[in-house]
């Protein structure tokens, strides 16, 4: 739900569109404001960043969350990109690849009758 970002009541109405964005009017102080935010909240990006660093794969993150495996992939890559370069101390003992990583090689089917 909106709420007035002068005085964030939630007494606000819908106020016409300009330029294709839905503008509001608070009933209690009569400021007019557009939509803050498009697109999915950052608590659902931040959910699925955990999801794949415990270890699900980018298809079980959004079936689960209810988006698109591909946007699970580039929150995961923006916030990787985000990140400066991390180096662990200790020795790596084990690697768990996703299917994304995993995709060796060329398709080597015959079609037809050769």
């Amino acid at each position: 739900m909106e709420h007035c970002p002068k005085c964030t009541s939630t007494n606000i109405r819908k106020d016409g569109k300009v330029n294709g964005k839905q503008r509001w009017l608070c009933k209690d102080c009569t400021y007019h404001f557009s939509v803050m935010h498009i697109g999915k909240p950052s608590k659902l990006k931040e959910d699925a960043i955990k999801l794949y660093l415990e270890g699900l794969g980018f298809r079980a993150i959004g079936r689960f969350l209810g988006v698109s495996h591909v946007s699970v992939f580039n929150w995961v890559k923006d916030a990787g990109t985000k990140l400066d370069n991390l180096e662990s101390s200790s020795e790596i003992a084990v690697i768990e690849l996703d299917e994304m990583h995993s995709y060796i090689g060329t398709k080597k089917t015959i079609v037809g009758s050769g």
